[in-house]
């Protein structure tokens, strides 16, 4: 899975269970921001999102779920 893709699925997903576009939730969503596997073997990347309290809590818990079925990403697809 790579950052792009990511972000893809989290702002459908976000779309599909809280209205809004695309672009909204991509803004409120942030950048994916990746480490390095050596120093972050179990989790490699985070967001930090902004936006209203309702907003940060619904991308926080969605965040929290993904991090189990991706905890790594590369930037590039390989």
């Amino acid at each position: 899975m790579t950052t792009d893709k990511l972000i893809d699925l989290i702002v459908a997903r976000l779309v599909r269970d809280h209205g809004r576009s695309k672009h909204h939730w991509r803004k409120v969503v942030g950048p994916i921001r990746l480490y390095a596997r050596e120093t972050h073997p179990h989790c490699n990347w985070t967001a930090n999102p902004n936006g209203t309290f309702q907003e940060i809590a619904a991308i926080e818990s969605m965040l929290d779920d993904l991090r189990m079925c991706y905890p790594l990403l590369s930037s590039t697809v390989a």
